[in-house]
């Protein structure tokens, strides 16, 4: 037989699921041709043992998917270095394996409303390097780029949540959760997810990066996630530990918390735009035990530790304004359906949550902190004692604390009783210094400054120290960036 080469462009049937075991060569010929597989569907492609369809698994601009809403990946892949486009639905199957390798770069496609699903049982392996990181971005060209120009990452295990199993967030059929919550998902490092979120209904975005019950055998360290169309990052229960995480101008929040979520969190930084904020209300913290605020185990009380949040209102921000006819997303608005908002909080814990946070410096919020009791008994946790705050510093804030969701004038308010009293500064106020190592401060006197080039200064000059040897926000001073190398602050214009 003759050396041929087989053509790029077959299509799949809706539905069929594929097996795939090797990295995919150009051309096959009678002395290196491994043995074929069985073909039963003539619209199915195969180069060397390997099925394709529409260009599955191609180098250089060809196709991860098979441009059908559904993709299921059944066997083990390692993909070669080089650009691939997503399209479609691609679900990681239980059992099968992914392998992307630094400097990998995917392209979600707009019309399909891209995603990349690792399905509970699923392991993928994203191991970029600071020199060259896994970048997942849109598929529109530079200068064109918006929030919610592809779905974004779903990453799911067999860990608890506080309703047993779940459908995932945005969309995909995924059911997550299990009593495993050492489940092991796979290993992400260093990558860059740019753009996402497609609003494929009404508030049923997908999130830059969501995890839904990943367990800590999981290994994640150094994610930026950049113009999100929802939240940054989402965790629905699960105990997986992360590392070194960005969100950069979301639409949303930026650390959500759900359902049991019970993981360790450190060194993260949030920047905001000062013009995109959801209709929801924007927080750097939201965090809710569930949706009702039910009392239900496991309760959601991860650890974030080592977060620098900077808000909207902030030296470099003077001109802002919270209200609709300032934010309006600018040049980047995608005009896809999603609706602008106001900013609110720093955090914004509620519906029976337990977050605890450590370390953590918060600027130019329109409200600092909000322990809201409008479902649930957050602010009865609160006054217990079962979840902590300390050594943070709220700076630049129009008011320290509010006690009900989108109310921005900082007095007491009782959900309980339905009565406020404006003589006294709300229960949110006194909570937070109540705690002796909690601060309050101005932004002057933080002496931030800008090293990566991330558009505002997030890093201090000299370290904003605790009193046990540590430091205050997600990094000791400026000789300690994190960033350096890896992110990416100019996402829209880069040429990929």
């Amino acid at each position: 037989m003759k050396t041929e080469c087989k053509r790029w462009g077959q299509t799949l049937l809706a539905g069929v699921a594929l097996t795939m075991t090797v990295v995919l060569t150009a051309c096959s010929s009678d002395n290196d041709d491994p043995e074929q597989p069985q073909v039963t569907d003539p619209e199915v492609t195969y180069q060397g043992n390997v099925a394709y369809s529409q260009g599955i698994l191609f180098n250089q601009g060809t196709e991860l998917g098979n441009g059908a809403q559904n993709f299921h990946l059944t066997g083990d892949v390692t993909l070669t270095k080089g650009t691939y486009l997503l399209k479609g639905w691609v679900y990681v199957d239980a059992g099968a394996k992914l392998r992307i390798p630094a400097g990998t770069v995917i392209k979600g496609d707009k019309q399909t409303m891209a995603a990349l699903i690792v399905e509970p049982g699923g392991y993928v392996e994203m191991k970029g390097t600071k020199e060259a990181p896994v970048v997942m971005t849109s598929a529109q060209p530079a200068g064109q780029r918006r929030p919610g120009d592809w779905g974004g990452l779903i990453i799911c295990g067999k860990a608890k949540n506080n309703q047993g199993t779940q459908q995932i967030e945005g969309g995909p059929t995924t059911i997550h959760g299990g009593n495993d919550d050492a489940d092991n998902s796979g290993i992400y490092q260093y990558i860059r997810v740019e753009f996402a979120g497609y609003p494929f209904d009404t508030d049923k975005e997908i999130n830059g990066i969501t995890f839904g019950s990943v367990g800590s055998g999981t290994t994640i360290d150094h994610l930026q996630v950049s113009y999100s169309n929802d939240d940054s990052f989402e965790w629905f229960g699960g105990a997986v530990n992360c590392q070194y995480l960005v969100a950069y101008k979301g639409w949303d929040d930026e650390f959500d918390t759900d359902n049991g979520f019970s993981g360790t969190v450190q060194y993260c930084l949030s920047i905001r735009d000062p013009r995109i904020a959801d209709t929801s209300q924007s927080n750097g913290f939201e965090s809710d035990n569930n949706a009702s605020g039910a009392e239900t185990a496991p309760f959601t009380t991860a650890t974030f530790r080592n977060v620098t949040f900077i808000g909207p209102r902030t030296a470099k921000n003077t001109d802002f304004v919270n209200t609709s006819d300032y934010i309006t997303a600018g040049s980047v608005f995608p005009n896809n359906g999603s609706k602008l908002g106001r900013f609110q909080s720093a955090m914004q814990i509620r519906r029976s949550s337990k977050l605890n946070v450590e370390n953590a410096l918060a600027v130019g919020y329109p409200v600092g902190l909000i322990v809201d009791g409008e479902k649930g008994n957050t602010v009865k946790y609160a006054r217990e004692g079962s979840f902590s705050l300390k050594n943070i510093i709220f700076a630049g804030m129009d008011v320290i604390g509010t006690d009900k969701n989108k109310e921005y004038e900082d007095y007491l308010y009782d959900y309980a009783t339905q009565s406020e009293d404006r003589s006294q500064l709300s229960f949110s106020h006194t909570f937070f210094l109540s705690e002796a190592t909690n601060k309050v401060m101005e932004e002057a006197e933080l002496k931030l400054t800008d090293p990566a080039g991330a558009g505002q200064n997030y890093c201090p000059s000299v370290a904003l120290s605790d009193n046990n040897g540590g430091y205050i926000g997600a990094f000791r001073d400026a000789s300690d960036n994190w960033l350096d190398g890896w992110t990416n602050f100019d996402p829209q214009n880069t040429a990929y």
